[in-house]
């Protein structure tokens, strides 16, 4: 919450930004002005659900899959890149509309006459981009998403297999 809220304040408007001095800032803020500090946690709780469910849930199928066709020891570091690599654009593409709608309802802004603000939920904000923009409004920045995505999956899986392999031994 502290990184995202630092960060998303260096790109506001210099009469917009809190200006955070340090980290203990960003928690102090909003019990100041009375804010909800969790306020926008559902649908970052959501994507990571999204995450561990499809890159967990994958990475085995991948292995077993690769290992038969491609000839690959099951548990060797290719085959676990190879694996993980296809885990991780599995879980980008099925995350990347949660990752977008929880990016706008963070940065969102109420309307300036009614004080309402544009999104409310997950489902609601994903419809509302797609009427408005099209399906693939919620793709946009795919590639870097999945650079990012995959990158972690890959070196999480590949230290994951290298420490059940040091510890077998």
């Amino acid at each position: 919450v502290a990184v995202v809220r630092m960060s998303n304040d260096t790109n506001l408007p210099a009469e917009e930004r809190r200006n955070y001095k340090h980290v203990g800032d960003v928690f102090h803020e909003p019990f100041e002005k009375k804010e909800w500090v969790q306020r926008g946690s559902t649908p970052f709780v959501t994507r990571a659900m999204f995450v561990g469910v499809f890159q967990v849930a994958t990475l085995d199928q991948f292995k077993d899959f690769y290992a038969q066709n491609l000839g690959a020891k099951r548990d060797s570091v290719l085959n676990v890149f190879y694996a993980a690599m296809t885990s991780g654009f599995i879980y980008s593409v099925a995350t990347m509309p949660l990752e977008a709608s929880k990016n706008r309802m963070a940065s969102q802004k109420p309307d300036p006459k009614t004080g309402i603000l544009p999104y409310r939920s997950i489902p609601q904000t994903m419809s509302s981009v797609m009427a408005k923009e099209g399906p693939l409004a919620l793709f946009n920045g795919f590639l870097p998403y999945y650079i990012r995505c995959g990158g972690h999956t890959v070196t999480m899986f590949i230290a994951v297999q290298m420490l059940r392999d040091f510890y077998k031994s």
